[in-house]
């Protein structure tokens, strides 16, 4: 039986490398992408795992290898998990409001967006079938404050494409998932732990801890197996239950 292959981006820490840590273990042969955070050693010394440097805030630096794979070797599932959280408050000038924004999008969602066209289209000329896997976020459903409406218009835009994926490709093979996370105990959430403490982060959940990136990691897998092709379009949410629809 082939080995089942697997690209994630924003793989070097947090939500990312556990992605790649439980495909691995699921036995999947897994590509990622990193900007300049340093990979975890037990991902570089795993015989499955290779790394791409790939800055998505520059659509210039992604490497035409990339975009190559996606088109000839579209791999089994691409799991678009990297993504930025700038503050850009509403009394900054244009020029500073604007880089916030555009950088945003350009990371969270332009450069996913871009790698799921590669993708279908790979998946369609190689006659695959294809699993979409887009990390979103509660602030997609939720809003988030005003500072950070780049991010939360980012991933609710993700959610979007992903629907609109859903509805015309799914017929075709090609699957589409969004997960929303809430606040996941990362180096992401740092800031805000270090501010407001668990207890504080927390207070609105029905849960008195924050959830741990090994969770969304179990929902990506699961996802992976292509088990629940029906399923195709939905929004999974895991935020502690936080914001509940």
């Amino acid at each position: 039986m082939a080995i089942r292959k697997a690209l994630v981006t924003g793989s070097s820490r947090g939500i990312g490398a556990e992605i790649c840590s439980q495909l691995l273990q699921k036995g999947f042969s897994v590509i990622g992408t990193k900007n300049r955070s340093v990979v975890p050693d037990k991902l570089l010394n795993h015989k499955h795992f290779s790394i791409v440097e790939a800055d998505l805030s520059d659509l210039e630096s992604i490497p035409k290898a990339l975009k190559s794979y996606l088109l000839e070797e579209p791999p089994n599932v691409i799991v678009n998990n990297a993504g930025i959280f700038l503050g850009g408050d509403m009394n900054l000038s244009d020029d500073e409001w604007l880089s916030v924004w555009n950088r945003t999008m350009q990371v969270n969602l332009t450069s996913s967006s871009l790698l799921s066209k590669w993708y279908i289209n790979g998946c369609i000329q190689n006659n695959k079938e294809g699993i979409i896997i887009n990390i979103a976020s509660r602030a997609a459903y939720r809003g988030d404050f005003q500072q950070y409406a780049a991010y939360a218009a980012s991933k609710g835009g993700m959610a979007a494409f992903t629907k609109s994926i859903a509805r015309d490709f799914s017929r075709k093979g090609i699957v589409a998932y969004t997960i929303a996370p809430g606040f996941i105990k990362t180096e992401m959430a740092e800031d805000a732990i270090n501010q407001f403490g668990e207890k504080g982060l927390t207070k609105n959940s029905a849960f008195d801890e924050i959830t741990s990136p090994k969770e969304v990691a179990n929902l990506v897998t699961w996802l992976a197996r292509g088990e629940v092709k029906h399923m195709s379009g939905s929004t999974f949410h895991i935020n502690g239950g936080s914001y509940m629809l």
